[in-house]
């Protein structure tokens, strides 16, 4: 995934620290959105709506969402059920399912598909552990770049004399203090997850 360090939107004309600091939240509340979405991608062993987010179904022939031509729920922690609100295509949600990359096995009955979980093997889980680990070194550098580009943007306020040294320092501190904690979050997420991936049988 591309790594989220472009400017935003007007961002050449900041007005004030505070613009500059508002832009900061905001890319780096995004780079941490990513991150959960990708997270809620990687199968841990336990059962979870989210996992079927990439699926797409062919829908007279176009690509859809799974969640949006079915109903999806967890019955049991190793089990989703997927209901379709139109059942002459569940044909095509299940073959959907069965090929995506997420090692699944569904079977439908005629009105209802069900999609076990089935446990992870050790080798699979360090494989899933690594490809986490990753994702959130992603993100981490991701945070970075956008701390970057703030503090490039401060430099330059303060070059251009539209602001003082005293607010460069000030604004350059909440800066690193808004990095760091959003980096903290990555970590405790990440964490979270890889307990969920090593442990969940």
């Amino acid at each position: 995934m591309k790594q989220e360090h472009q400017p935003g939107p007007g961002s050449d004309s900041f007005k004030d620290v505070k613009e500059v600091e508002a832009n900061a939240r905001t890319r780096m509340d995004k780079v941490l959105g990513e991150l959960q979405q990708e997270m809620a991608h990687i199968r841990t062993g336990r059962a979870s709506i989210g996992l079927l987010d990439s699926v797409r179904v062919d829908y007279y022939g176009s690509p859809v969402p799974l969640n949006q031509v079915a109903q999806l729920h967890v019955p049991e922690p190793a089990m989703i059920t997927v209901q379709p609100w139109d059942t002459s295509i569940i044909g095509q949600i299940e073959k959907a399912i069965r090929i995506s990359d997420l090692g699944l096995n569904p079977s439908n009955d005629g009105k209802l598909i069900r999609v076990p979980i089935p446990p992870l093997t050790e080798e699979r889980r360090r494989d899933l552990a690594k490809k986490l680990s990753h994702i959130a070194e992603e993100r981490r550098v991701g945070l970075r770049n956008v701390r970057r580009d703030a503090n490039e943007h401060l430099k330059k306020m303060l070059k251009d004399k539209l602001i003082s040294e005293d607010d460069e320092r000030q604004a350059l501190d909440i800066v690193q203090k808004l990095t760091d904690a959003q980096i903290a979050k990555i970590d405790q997420a990440a964490k979270a997850k890889e307990k969920e991936i090593l442990e969940f049988k």
